[in-house]
């Protein structure tokens, strides 16, 4: 069964490209368009007056998706930004400094760029001081946080490393330490965040979790998502006026927040993300697609392709993770990574590099007549 008639502008908008990086960019589906243009409609035929619509209705509506999604269905503990590296300004701005100082941050050596280059930076200008694990391996990497937690302020770790496509199983241990008043956990949520089933659930009731709709949600930039548990930062530092937005009556020169997760809130942003994710959420629903069978059908697809490539150069690089293990992408280590990837781009077809890492990302819009042409591309490597 094939289910690229729900991509048919995104496909048919460069027909000849054979796209393998879904769990990078993932090509947005048609009910993205029409989201689209509902909040350009939204937008004239309201204008002032679609904050009502936006904040009333969608706001509302997304963050009900998104409990759901993540298993903790308190949709009041999530609150959207335009990226998460905002919210990562906003959490490092609210958290803790227990010892004085510097926020002491504990990561690991696995994390994504956003929060990587930020580190580095607030280290090198003696705004944090920073710890980091190796991120390998995988399996202890929970213990061995929580073994250094601590000594931190803030801990940060992802639940998919993007590199690797390795799990990291066993982070009960870290949200059993963290407390409002520190250590923060914040949880990386990205490659899990609709291609795992529920990957918050209980470890929601203490840790933070950042994700966002540019891979598995199908929705694009602009929408970024943070689950904050009760009571951790009851005042950011780093607030904008959509923080008191229920409470616009207060007199001048009082500064309210929100009780809930609105109380990370910035100030004006581009709606249009939403409608998207909303719009994308719906067609799912209406498919009976839900996260585990898109899971279940890309995890064939993995090991079909993992399969192909037997005969084919690619065959020489390490396999970092299993073909069936919960990351929608195969990472493959060797030192002709970036030239693989630069030979494939020439014929128009997708990856991605990291490093001396190979990414080939599949999706809902792949089927085994994808994988075919990928395997004789492949082939003609060097």
């Amino acid at each position: 069964m094939s289910f690229k008639h729900l991509f048919s502008r995104s496909l048919g908008a460069a027909p000849g490209r054979l796209h393998v990086a879904a769990h990078s960019h993932h090509l947005w589906p048609d009910a993205s368009f029409a989201g689209q243009v509902e909040c350009w409609e939204d937008g004239a035929r309201l204008a002032d007056r679609k904050w009502e619509r936006v904040m009333g209705e969608l706001w509302p509506e997304a963050q009900r998706e998104v409990a759901v999604e993540l298993g903790t269905h308190h949709p009041d503990a999530i609150v959207f930004a335009g990226n998460t590296h905002d919210l990562l300004i906003r959490l490092w701005a609210a958290a803790p400094r227990r010892a004085g100082g510097p926020l002491r941050v504990l990561t690991t050596s696995g994390e994504f760029h956003s929060a990587r280059r930020q580190f580095a930076r607030w280290a090198e200008s003696g705004d944090i001081l920073l710890e980091v694990l190796p991120s390998e391996p995988s399996d202890t990497l929970a213990e061995r946080l929580a073994e250094r937690a601590g000594g931190a302020d803030l801990v940060m770790v992802s639940q998919l490393m993007f590199g690797t496509g390795r799990w990291v199983p066993h982070l009960e241990a870290l949200a059993a330490i963290a407390r409002p008043d520190g250590p923060w956990v914040v949880i990386d949520g990205y490659h899990s965040f609709m291609a795992v089933p529920e990957p918050l659930g209980a470890l929601g009731k203490t840790c933070f979790f950042l994700a966002g709709g540019y891979k598995y949600a199908m929705s694009g930039e602009g929408i970024a998502l943070m689950h904050s548990p009760p009571g951790f930062g009851p005042r950011p530092a780093i607030t904008g006026w959509y923080a008191e937005f229920e409470d616009l009556t207060l007199p001048p020169g009082q500064v309210g927040y929100a009780p809930d997760a609105m109380r990370f809130m910035g100030a004006t942003f581009d709606p249009s993300a939403l409608y998207r994710f909303l719009h994308t959420r719906r067609m799912l629903a209406a498919e009976g697609l839900t996260t585990a069978l898109i899971s279940e059908r890309v995890s064939g697809l993995k090991q079909r392709l993992a399969d192909g490539l037997a005969d084919t150069p690619l065959a020489a690089a390490e396999l970092l993770d299993s073909p069936t293990g919960p990351a929608r992408f195969l990472a493959l280590r060797h030192p002709k990574a970036a030239e693989w990837q630069g030979a494939l781009m020439a014929q128009d077809c997708v990856t991605d590099v990291r490093g001396d890492v190979l990414r080939i990302g599949l999706g809902l819009y792949h089927d085994d007549a994808d994988l075919k042409r990928f395997a004789e591309l492949a082939a003609g490597l060097s």
